[in-house]
């Protein structure tokens, strides 16, 4: 049987994982890498430090798995989106990426709000705000702050496609990161915004775009010869397209068909609803034509902070936070943490609100609460600001009978628990947790036509797993916790930096 290799390039780490075609991960290896903060809420990445990741998490995931190089048939990958790259003509970097989490250009993503181009359909249907994330607004603040530099660059683009230029040569991008961050829709002759990118001046950065925009599962090319060294892979190994990790993760927890709903999870949260049908609402995201599925439409909503909240409670007490210990007492306590409040905007709001300038909060404190009481307040906190985001859905008229999770938060039955409460859903954890990974593998057998479509993969490879039921007495308890917490937002709103 044929191997596939799944990469997820995350935050914090680039992660490989080996796997057969009925969905067992066999080999798994990570290789960190440094994001750098600076003022303004900026964070940038080194995109050769995601070229040395890359090699070697491959090789350290082949030999994890104790299986020839010669087994591999095929790799995709998912990626961190909107993390901006500009390239020279051969590839190489001209300054370091801005990553995913930088909202440096909320002026220009006002400017692009402005312009009232039919293109913003897919933000709050035409409402907006439109996200400092996305792609048109970085390249806008490269235009105008670092003019030099974006004139020389030749090619524009996102994580996931500088590494597959280097993995093929080809100069190509994921139909999914352009339909959800870009502004392009398939539906559209051509599908770039040009008319958008003409109204903000910015008609070079069509130019600079990849020409050619792939849908996941379409096959690249195989590795050029300078790649398979790198890897430690031979060059027959095709790489098939893939796209943003927490889009392709829905694939990997198996989340497919009208109705179905993910929580990705990990350094920030991502909510995705899957639907025949356009379902847009001011505050949302979508919905993106084709994205993931043709012929399915995706709605999402998004949390910019989460897991890196909990991983910056961890560095105040001096290292990581030890769950083992901890959990125990935090999940002792009674829901609300003996009144501890926490808004979790400590990176901005991605939605319902979509505002950069949002800062984060801990409200109630008292010489009595400690650590624990942190802990579960900073997870229910999270937990809050998903129900906004799924009430902000069932407006819309999108409603869901059930969570499927993936990422971090599966390693906390305390936190997930605490979702089911808050949402009142049953929450699901499929088998395998490694969603963007495992969707990777469903693309690179779709690829390599193991499979004839992705349902076909999914149906092959994605097995379910545990289910936590809502508790009627939380439920109750945290309806009339969230009402509180929803007046968090506008109250602290005068305390945003100018």
């Amino acid at each position: 049987m044929s191997l596939v290799i799944g990469v997820d390039g995350g935050t914090e780490s680039l992660r490989a994982r080996v796997f057969d075609l009925s969905g067992r991960c066999l080999g798994t290896a990570a290789s960190p890498y440094e994001t750098r903060f600076s003022a303004g809420a900026r964070a940038e990445q080194d995109p050769d430090d995601w070229w040395r990741a890359i090699g070697v998490a491959v090789r350290g995931a082949v030999a994890d798995a104790g299986v020839a190089p010669t087994e591999i048939a095929a790799m995709s990958l998912a990626t961190t989106c909107c993390s901006v790259v500009v390239l020279d003509a051969a590839g190489r970097a001209l300054r370091p990426a801005i990553i995913w989490m930088d909202v440096r250009a909320s002026a220009e993503a006002d400017a692009v709000l402005a312009t009232g181009d039919e293109a913003l359909a897919v933000n709050g249907a035409g409402h907006g705000p439109v996200s400092a994330e996305w792609m048109i607004p970085k390249a806008l603040w490269l235009a105008r702050n670092e003019l030099e530099v974006f004139a020389r660059a030749v090619t524009v683009c996102e994580y996931q496609d500088f590494l597959n230029l280097h993995l093929t040569g080809r100069r190509v991008a994921s139909l999914d990161n352009a339909s959800i961050r870009w502004h392009w829709s398939s539906r559209r002759p051509g599908g770039a915004p040009l008319g958008l990118l003409e109204k903000l001046g910015l008609s070079a950065l069509a130019v600079k775009w990849p020409a050619e925009v792939l849908a996941p599962g379409a096959p690249i090319g195989p590795l050029t010869a300078a790649a398979a060294a790198h890897l430690g892979l031979p060059q027959t190994v095709q790489v098939v397209q893939g796209g943003a990790d927490a889009l392709i993760g829905m694939i990997g927890l198996g989340v497919a068909q009208p109705g179905q709903l993910a929580l990705i999870t990990g350094s920030s949260h991502l909510q995705f609803g899957v639907a025949d049908r356009p379902v847009s609402i001011a505050g949302l995201w979508g919905a993106y034509p084709d994205a993931v599925y043709p012929g399915r439409f995706v709605i999402e909503g998004g949390q910019t902070s989460t897991g890196s909240i909990l991983a910056w409670l961890g560095r105040l007490s001096g290292g990581t936070l030890d769950y083992a210990a901890l959990e125990p007492l935090a999940a002792a306590l009674e829901p609300g943490s003996d009144g501890l409040f926490v808004l979790d905007h400590f990176q901005g709001n991605r939605t319902p609100h979509t505002d950069p300038l949002s800062r984060g909060a801990i409200v109630g404190l008292t010489l009595a609460h400690g650590l624990p009481h942190l802990m579960r307040a900073v997870m229910e906190g999270i937990a809050f600001g998903t129900r906004a985001i799924l009430d902000r859905m069932a407006e819309a008229g999108f409603t869901s009978r059930e969570l499927v999770v993936g990422g971090g938060a599966t390693q906390s039955n305390l936190w997930l628990q605490i979702h089911a409460d808050v949402a009142g859903l049953p929450v699901v954890v499929p088998e395998s947790t490694a969603a963007p990974a495992l969707g990777c593998a469903v693309l690179a057998g779709v690829g390599i036509g193991a499979f004839a479509t992705i349902d076909d993969g999914i149906a092959a490879m994605v097995r379910p797993g545990r289910r936590i039921e809502p508790r009627p007495r939380e439920v109750a308890l945290y309806d009339a916790l969230h009402r509180r917490w929803l007046g968090l937002y506008p109250a602290l709103k005068p305390f945003r930096p100018s």
